[in-house]
């Protein structure tokens, strides 16, 4: 508890520093892949403390991986920075999903634990990941093998919940365009073939497959194109669908299956099908419960208290569902409290993702984040009992 004591002594004295990385970003918001600033800020920070910093990583402009210590183990923490478009009276760019806090309380956590390198063996990594509202862009990090020598990934976000359980819904985003032969629809209508015809029964067709489908699978979708003139049979049309589940291998089954109704809708009409994925596919997250109780105890310690630690019904997709697939990872939800009811993604959320409510949680959480990770650097059987687990949930021997 010592070690604990010198921690949270050293993320008091950090504070200011730590509201400033929340401050700027929010007051600065960017849209995925375009977080330039927020970058060039995170950098300047890191390197004026000494952290080594590879910048346009994975071929990412707004991506950087930056290290500090040497050798085993590599605790790795998770920062995102992208805002969300449309709010406001100008919809402009707003960070209503507190990405801003998220960055400053890795960043936090990482800041202080570069702090006490004298107390233990191993490397703290600090990973800027842009575009998680969109494209995703841990899933090029996965891809080209980021968290191969990393032994745990923390990451915390605010919500209206104390969570150590998180669920995440895995993801397949789908583009489905489909073509026929235009012509007046009043006068030769005989010699068209309607394109959108083909989008109205494949939207039947994912009508009835939502009979057949278990509770926790979701398949939503848009038109983003249905023709040009009503006196015209439209010749190209385009849907985009989201289809989530709870797992990869159920969602890669359903996901064959809106491709083929598609395929039904394009031989049905005469149109000519073609889909591609317009964002990156996010897995679903994998929990352990040796991560779970270490971070509950964690935090409690700071006083965080009233902690959901059994799985509710995910509701959602992220990519930090692909970075558990292929390392431990630790994904935490703390609770916002305030009077007003609503929830990220929120307009009225703006008002407090950037507050000294907000703040005080954020100090809250890099001292949980940075002692549930002191201890896993302190302690090799703890290390490798999260590592066992997690190998075990994969099957890897």
């Amino acid at each position: 508890m010592e070690l604990k004591k010198e921690l949270y002594k050293i993320e008091d004295e950090l504070k200011k520093e730590i509201e400033g990385v929340s401050d700027y970003i929010f007051k600065n918001p960017e849209l995925g892949n375009e977080e330039y600033k927020a970058v060039e800020f995170l950098i300047k920070e890191l390197e004026k403390n000494n952290f080594r910093v590879e910048k346009n990583y994975c071929g990412m402009e707004t991506a950087f991986r930056a290290e500090i210590g040497e050798g085993s183990p590599k605790i790795a923490f998770l920062a995102e920075y992208d805002a969300l478009p449309g709010y406001g009276v100008e919809k402009k760019p707003g960070h209503a999903c507190g990405h801003n806090w998220i960055a400053a309380s890795t960043y936090g956590t990482a800041l202080v634990l570069s702090k006490m390198l004298d107390k233990f063996n191993g490397t703290i990594v600090f990973i800027g990941t842009p575009a998680e509202e969109t494209v995703g862009g841990k899933v090029p990090m996965v891809g080209s093998g980021t968290f191969n020598d990393v032994d745990i990934v923390f990451q915390m976000h605010l919500e209206s919940q104390n969570n150590i359980a998180c669920k995440t819904l895995a993801i397949d985003c789908i583009k489905f365009q489909f073509k026929g032969r235009a012509s007046h629809a009043a006068a030769h209508p005989e010699d068209g073939i309607n394109a959108l015809d083909a989008i109205n029964l494949m939207y039947a067709g994912i009508g009835c497959l939502r009979q057949h489908i278990t509770s926790d699978a979701r398949i939503h979708g848009i038109i983003t194109h249905g023709g040009d003139a009503p006196n015209t049979v439209p010749d190209f049309t385009e849907a985009r669908f989201h289809i989530r589940a709870n797992n990869r291998e159920y969602l890669n089954n359903l996901t064959e299956k809106v491709i083929n109704i598609a395929k039904g809708a394009s031989m049905m009409t005469g149109t000519e099908m073609s889909w591609e994925k317009f964002e990156n596919s996010f897995d679903n997250l994998v929990n352990l419960k040796s991560l779970q109780e270490l971070m509950k105890k964690n935090l409690l310690e700071v006083g965080i208290k009233n902690i959901q630690d059994e799985g509710k019904g995910a509701t959602g997709s992220s990519d930090i569902g692909n970075v558990s697939q292929v390392c431990p990872t630790m994904y935490t939800e703390v609770a916002l409290e305030i009077e007003e009811v609503c929830h990220v993604h929120d307009e009225a959320y703006l008002k407090y993702v950037n507050s000294k409510e907000a703040y005080d949680k954020l100090h809250r959480g890099v001292k949980a984040m940075g002692g549930s990770a002191l201890e896993i650097l302190t302690n090799k059987e703890l290390l490798e009992k999260i590592k066992k687990e997690w190998r075990e949930l994969k099957n890897i021997k």
